[in-house]
């Protein structure tokens, strides 16, 4: 009988994330800081000294979740911070990867979601209006990064993300900063939000 494949991987916490089977007691908001950190979106092709990592993009996707509905419950500030927690241990794909894939990135990428929204106080599953507003910010968040710093035309943009309303955008420029800078702000967002919980 042959020896089931590890499917975990140690944590620098010290926790050990079973990936098929993730439990909220080994969720870290420092190991998926850390990660996602480290995480680069657009496979790294993007303009700067610095990869554009996906703990940026979720700060980003926040904010533009709150300029959009600015009187949503702070639970749904948080579930759009975390809204790619998961790729600190499975990482980021670009979405025709993704497609490719199929159905299994999804599913594991749903398991560790649930995980870590019950590890922070937050529904295991998101309502699809939640979803659906959360993606809104993040399509938005696209046009910004693939405008700013990936090397795409507005023209494409718009086509492919779709023209957002300059008001909501307005003051959104996309700064690069090292790993350490962008794992601290994103650690300390997080706090803030659950503090406000």
């Amino acid at each position: 009988m042959a020896a089931k494949p590890r499917a975990w991987q140690r944590m620098l916490s010290g926790r050990r994330l079973d990936l098929l089977d993730p439990t909220p007691m080994d969720i870290e908001i420092e190991d998926i800081a850390h990660g996602l950190a480290f995480v680069a979106r657009w496979n790294g092709q993007t303009h700067g000294d610095y990869p554009y990592s996906v703990a940026e993009h979720s700060l980003l996707v926040e904010a533009l979740y709150s300029r959009l509905y600015p009187k949503a419950p702070v639970k749904w500030q948080l579930a759009a911070l975390l809204h790619d927690a998961p790729e600190y241990v499975i990482g980021d794909m670009i979405s025709p990867v993704k497609a490719s894939v199929g159905e299994g990135y999804g599913e594991l990428d749903e398991r560790l979601t649930t995980a870590i929204h019950v590890r922070f106080g937050l529904p295991a599953k998101t309502p699809v209006s939640i979803k659906k507003a959360i993606k809104r910010a993040d399509k938005i968040s696209a046009w910004l990064e693939a405008t700013q710093i990936a090397g795409f035309s507005v023209a494409e943009s718009n086509k492919l993300f779709g023209a957002p309303d300059p008001d909501i955008i307005r003051g959104l420029d996309i700064q690069l900063r090292p790993p350490r800078e962008v794992r601290k702000a994103f650690t300390a967002r997080h706090e803030e939000l659950l503090e406000n919980l």
